[in-house]
């Protein structure tokens, strides 16, 4: 178990799990950081739930997804992508998932946008990790031919940002900014029950280019899910005891 040791007790260290929707939940990821010995402090801020003033008490931060858009004028999302520049000033592994990549990228100056032609990214799509992403996932474990989508828009690129995946529809899939913030634009946290309710509350979104059925989504998963796991598993340790990357020259 990850702790702090106190004179008279023995406390987990904590990771701050920021959700968008009253019934959101952190999945997988809440599950294998819980199995790695840290309690989860679960924020809701669109609920009016504070974010902290700094990470002194959180061994780091985890931003998910939802349904909004990081360009949303919404007091609530405005004041949430400013809130990251607290993990980021005190160098705590961050990460965001989907629409938590793009409120990370919002803050580092990055625009959000559709695709310029109306598409989107549903389901199991292919991922191409760039030379830092093989050399971050490399020493133990590799990338994901496929992961699971389920967004509208996208980030840029801009300065600074280390690019680790690569995608078709959407380039930028993957990113890391300094030594422990790292932004995901899909969902290694999707569990099977969660994608079974996603396809089922979202269903008008299916029939939009870019999208896949549930039936080719469930076939995706029974395909593809033994190796986001896998991953998964060794970005989180990676993310949470970062080392420097050793990027072979071009």
């Amino acid at each position: 178990m990850v702790t702090t040791q106190f004179p008279d007790r023995i406390v987990a260290q904590k990771i701050l799990i920021v959700l968008h929707q009253e019934q959101s939940t952190p999945g997988r990821i809440g599950r294998l950081l819980q199995e790695r010995g840290y309690a989860l402090d679960i924020r809701r801020p669109r609920f009016d739930d504070p974010l902290p003033r700094t990470m002194d008490e959180h061994a780091g931060a985890v931003v998910f997804g939802g349904p909004m858009s990081a360009n949303d004028d919404e007091p609530w999302i405005r004041r949430e992508i400013d809130w990251i520049g607290v993990p980021l000033a005190q160098g705590k592994p961050f990460l965001g998932i989907c629409l938590g990549a793009q409120m990370l990228a919002r803050q580092l100056g990055a625009g959000v946008s559709r695709h310029r032609d109306g598409l989107v990214e549903i389901g199991y799509w292919p991922i191409r990790p760039t030379k830092a992403g093989i050399a971050m996932t490399g020493r133990a474990f590799d990338w994901p031919s496929h992961v699971y989508h389920w967004h509208s828009e996208g980030f840029e690129h801009v300065r600074g940002m280390e690019l680790l995946a690569t995608g078709d529809t959407f380039a930028n899939q993957a990113f890391r900014w300094g030594e422990a913030a790292y932004g995901l634009q899909f969902h290694p946290e999707v569990t099977h029950l969660m994608m079974y309710r996603w396809t089922a509350l979202g269903g008008e979104n299916l029939a939009v280019p870019g999208a896949q059925d549930r039936a080719t989504q469930v076939a995706g998963r029974y395909q593809h899910d033994h190796a986001v796991q896998q991953w998964l598993h060794g970005f989180l340790d990676e993310w949470l005891d970062p080392r420097p990357l050793a990027i072979a020259a071009e």
